[in-house]
């Protein structure tokens, strides 16, 4: 079967030029990889690929043989760009480019054929993902069965097709089909055991799982971020250890320097339980320090109400202005998210059958709930808990909205915020 390799990034990530996150895994699962398969291709992507820890190898044979590569290139992603231009040093045809509509084209590439298609930041609409991945596998067929020069380079040297004018160089042989090794197989498996020890809330083994896969695929952004979860959750052997060893695991992620808001919501969440357990002030700047720079990377709900949450900590024991200061603030951060939670809840985040996302939409109701009591708003907030808890998708999950509105209710009595 003839391979199609894609270049793209993986999970949600920062789009600078527009101040959203985009989700690139959903682009991928609902169009690409759909438009590929449909096209008659078996679709790869870098992240398939497991050879022994290093991707670099196996990614530039499949730059070099595959018959088609698709690369997109939204939120500018740095390593989709180079391996673009890889693949335009090696081959004169079959390359496809996509971005998302907002993509700011470098002048190095205005030139080329760039097909567009419209994010709507973590969601991408059905209608629109019909369309271009009928666009896609056309314009794939297409390829495969006239090829045409569409790398610059073959274009501006046609001198490396032998001479100027003369046709181009035959392409390599077909790649022969990339079946999943062993160590992709275990992968497999053994992230499935995971997301079911998670929701029955058996973190230790959760943990453990994740600590074998990364030795398969190390250095995975998403599974660094679930192993650090994952080990504070579990309290082995025993809270205060469990939290720093999860600081530990995140630190190779750079939390001072990321922008990635998954990264910081849970390094602010490692601080907040240190906070908790040790009243160590500089764990609760810290935890602070970081969701608010999630809150102003991504303006979500979860990094938002988290540090509503914390600024009422420090407001606590501060006094003055600084406490009149942190309070004031927790307040106009829970009236974003209800307003946030409120345009979510209009336009519930979608699975890629079209579903809703009961997973998803549970935290962005919870965080309404929290942000209801933060408010004062507790009858409202007592109505929306208990539809929730009769939907929450994993037990752990109600119980840890219960164990944090608890929380808020007693720092609200012992410190009211502006609005009591």
């Amino acid at each position: 079967m003839p391979t199609c390799f894609v270049v793209m990034g993986f999970g949600e990530k920062p789009d600078y030029a527009t101040g959203r996150t985009l989700d690139l895994d959903k682009t991928y699962r609902t169009i690409i990889k759909k438009a590929v398969e449909n096209a008659g291709l078996e679709c790869i992507r870098a992240d398939d690929v497991v050879h022994a820890g290093l991707i670099d190898e196996p990614m530039y044979e499949l730059l070099l043989s595959a018959d088609v590569v698709v690369a997109d290139l939204s939120t500018s992603n740095a390593n989709a760009i180079y391996e673009l231009g890889v693949r335009h040093a090696l081959r004169p045809h079959t390359t496809i480019v996509l971005a998302e509509k907002a993509f700011k084209f470098p002048f190095d590439l205005s030139h080329l054929v760039i097909r567009t298609y419209e994010h709507l930041g973590k969601g991408i609409d059905a209608e629109e993902a019909e369309k271009v991945r009928d666009e896609l596998s056309a314009a794939i067929r297409t390829l495969m069965a006239t090829p045409r020069a569409d790398s610059p380079v073959f274009h501006f040297l046609p001198s490396l097709s032998g001479r100027s004018g003369a046709a181009p160089p035959a392409a390599p042989a077909a790649a022969a089909p990339v079946s999943a090794t062993p160590e992709q197989t275990k992968a497999t498996v053994m992230m499935q055991m995971f997301r079911d020890a998670r929701t029955q809330g058996d973190w230790s083994f959760a943990r453990k799982l994740l600590k074998d896969v990364l030795v398969l695929m190390p250095k995975d952004p998403y599974l660094t971020q679930q192993l650090a979860l994952a080990t504070y959750k579990s309290k082995v052997p025993d809270a205060v250890t469990s939290l720093l060893e999860a600081k530990s695991i995140l630190a190779e992620l750079k939390p001072r320097e990321t922008t990635d808001a998954e990264t910081l919501g849970l390094w602010g969440a490692v601080h907040k339980r240190l906070w908790e357990l040790q009243q160590d002030r500089a764990a609760l700047d810290e935890g602070i320090w970081a969701l608010e720079k999630g809150f102003y990377v991504k303006n979500d709900h979860y990094n938002g109400i988290n540090l509503a949450f914390m600024l009422n900590y420090r407001a606590a024991v501060a006094t003055g202005r600084d406490a009149i200061t942190d309070a004031t603030l927790a307040e106009r951060i829970r009236e974003r998210v209800i307003t946030i939670c409120k345009a979510q809840q209009a336009a519930p985040l979608k699975l890629d059958d079209g579903a809703v996302d009961h997973e998803q939409m549970f935290w962005v109701n919870a965080s309404m709930v929290e942000a209801l009591v933060g408010t004062g708003q507790e009858d409202a907030a007592t109505a929306l808990k208990t539809e929730l808890a009769k939907t929450a998708p994993e037990s752990w999950m109600i119980q840890t909205l219960d164990e944090q509105l608890g929380k808020l209710r007693t720092l609200r009595a012992a410190a009211p915020s502006p609005a009591s």
